[in-house]
């Protein structure tokens, strides 16, 4: 014959080169949650915080780009004065950023 006989190997390691194999995936989870997930739910906590602390006269920016100070606040709702005697209403998760005290001049 011109191909010799094939001898199939016994299993090498056991157990040890099964959680061996399986290393590589769990490094990936450990470091996709400390570089994506954990700073996600980092920026969320500390924007619950910011949408609580909101008070009237505070000067903010939304989501949309409006700016405006916070002259009534609701529950699910906050009142934005954008201009004099003009008032829209936004939801208390639009807000994006509080802005300094005193960076709307205008209003």
């Amino acid at each position: 014959m011109l191909i010799g006989q094939a001898w199939a190997q016994g299993a090498g390691g056991g157990a040890g080169s099964d959680m061996l194999g399986l290393l590589p995936i769990v490094l990936m989870f450990v470091v996709l949650y400390f570089l994506m997930i954990r700073p996600q739910m980092k920026r969320a906590k500390e924007h619950k915080v910011m949408i609580e602390a909101l008070q009237k006269g505070d000067e903010v920016v939304t989501s949309g780009g409006v700016v405006g100070r916070v002259s009534k606040i609701n529950e699910n709702y906050v009142s934005l004065q954008v201009a004099e005697n003009v008032e829209i209403m936004v939801q208390r998760p639009a807000v994006q950023v509080v802005l300094p005290k005193g960076t709307l001049k205008a209003l």
